[in-house]
């Protein structure tokens, strides 16, 4: 099969939120679709979640009742497996479980035609071991949407040991036909979003279990000054507990229990206890109805600077400048080696993964050290650390000062990389391991991280921004904090950063 066209038919397996969703997904695209549950009831929700979400459409004008009417028209319900036979692709989206999954689709090959594609929707689970239950393994790709599918624009396909390019070719035709913004990876746990985003909950943990500031305060961080859509913490919340836990647990696992992806027992005290997020009513956050949400902490009202010492190249935190200047601050610029400013007396310095304490007890000078920011110039909040045993007035002179640029400014404990800078490090850190390993490229890693969960820029054009030399050197200074085997920096970082070498412009040329 060389391309799929609305004459192929396309069944679904599940008729959950993501089956139906798929499902509708196809509707749209003109295809005819059978959708099939081994629950009944399960179905006719699925086929009334699909009916009720072209009324909304219908009702806002965005589609008309003949639309309506016929895309319902091309939905077919499947009383039995057996009226899947005439799929051209069968995508299943049922439990994660690979022998469940495997047992399903050895009967569904059984019945489909020796050319069907069929299609796993798995999110972590190897599409290589489910594919080697199945006599006909070529044929059989992952094809993953990511939910609400309707909404979300990413579709990973995954391709495993015997797929056939051929299969994988069709896939990604019909995701863009279907509107879709697909990628592609080969099968590896979690795949591309997965696995890259896995530090992004586990530094947030980590965080919290160090007490460097509440749930509330972390989660403004990154979105305020990170510029994310959603803090880790809410985030959780909203996917479940129980589910974010299970596929951090099974990426551990399926990696030889590797430290960067060791599951946290903060989560899992929440999954034992039921408090799996709003589905449950309760989670890092309170849903229920009398329910206050928390605000982040944020430093008291100080005194603005009459002028700042620019020491050196900021490098990507320069805008602060230029913005000191708009604000009426004298900014004189002095030579140095590293990039600093010194107010009053008082050095601050991006952090660049060393603890102010450390870095002002190894004589480095600086006493106050700031988070990254996704945009200084825009960003609301900016995070700062003091250094135990800083100058009598450090805190103020560094909270006037960044008060004065028009930021909000949150104080937090002073540990390793603050919150942005070291979950940024991770993330480009594991989207570097996954170019070396040969599962997607750079453009299609970071495609995925912004198409798939909305991240504001891609793990490796962050680096790009930051420099991939200083990325490595906050990950070598975690590395030394902590000890642990969980900060080494990918293979592919440390030659970017050893040449000082873009990821983007070598992918490119590359091409």
């Amino acid at each position: 099969m060389n391309a799929l066209t609305p004459h192929h038919q396309i069944a679904v397996i599940g008729a959950g939120a993501m089956g139906s969703g798929i499902a509708q997904v196809a509707l749209n695209a003109g295809h005819r679709v059978v959708l099939y549950d081994a629950a009944p009831a399960a179905l006719e929700r699925g086929i009334a979640s699909i009916d009720s979400a072209y009324r909304r459409l219908l009702e806002k004008g965005k589609i008309d009742a003949a639309a309506h009417a016929d895309r319902m028209g091309r939905l077919q319900q499947a009383a039995s497996l057996a009226d899947l036979a005439g799929a051209a692709l069968v995508i299943e989206a049922i439990v994660e479980n690979l022998d469940i999954k495997a047992t399903l689709l050895r009967e569904v090959e059984a019945l489909v035609g020796d050319d069907a594609i069929i299609a796993t929707n798995t999110s972590s689970l190897s599409v290589t071991a489910i594919a080697a239950r199945l006599r006909r393994p070529a044929q059989v790709a992952g094809l993953h949407f990511f939910n609400p599918a309707p909404v979300l624009p990413l579709v990973e396909i995954v391709s495993g040991k015997a797929t056939l390019p051929a299969v994988a070719d069709t896939l990604f035709a019909a995701a863009l036909a279907w509107g879709k913004t697909p990628v592609r990876c080969a099968s590896t746990p979690g795949f591309i979003v997965n696995r890259v985003a896995r530090p992004f909950y586990g530094e947030a943990l980590r965080l919290l279990n160090e007490r460097a500031a509440d749930v509330a305060t972390l989660d403004a961080i990154l979105r305020d000054c990170g510029g994310f859509r959603m803090g880790a913490f809410e985030l959780m919340d909203m996917i479940g507990h129980d589910v974010n836990y299970a596929v951090t647990a099974s990426v551990y696992d399926a990696m030889s229990q590797d430290p960067r992806y060791k599951p946290s027992l903060l989560q899992k005290e929440l999954v034992d206890a039921g408090w799996l997020g709003r589905k449950s009513g309760k989670g890092f956050y309170d849903y229920g109805p009398d329910a206050v949400r928390p605000a982040p902490r944020s430093a008291a009202p100080a005194p603005a600077p009459r002028e700042v010492i620019v020491e050196g190249d900021l490098g990507v935190a320069s805008p602060l400048a230029r913005l000191a200047r708009n604000a009426g601050i004298t900014v004189h610029q002095a030579d140095s080696e590293t990039g600093r400013l010194r107010i009053d007396g008082v050095t601050l310095a991006l952090t660049d993964g060393r603890t102010a304490t450390q870095r002002l007890a190894v004589g480095d000078g600086v006493a106050v050290v700031f988070d990254l920011a996704l945009d200084y110039v825009a960003a609301g909040t900016v995070a700062i650390a003091v250094a135990d045993g800083a100058p009598a007035g450090a805190l103020d002179t560094a909270t006037g000062f960044f008060q004065a640029l028009g930021k909000q400014v949150v104080v937090i404990d002073d540990v390793a990389g603050l919150v942005v800078m070291r979950t940024v490090a991770m993330l480009a850190n594991e989207a570097a391991d996954v170019v070396q390993q040969g599962v997607t490229n750079a453009i299609d890693t970071d495609l995925a991280m912004v198409k798939g969960v909305n991240y504001p820029r891609g793990p490796l054009a962050w680096a790009d921004a930051v420099t991939p030399a200083f990325v490595q050197r906050v990950l070598a200074n975690l590395a030394a904090t902590y000890g642990e085997d969980r900060y080494r920096s990918a293979p592919l970082l440390l030659r970017r950063a050893l040449t000082q070498q873009p990821f983007h412009a070598v992918q490119e040329a590359a091409q």
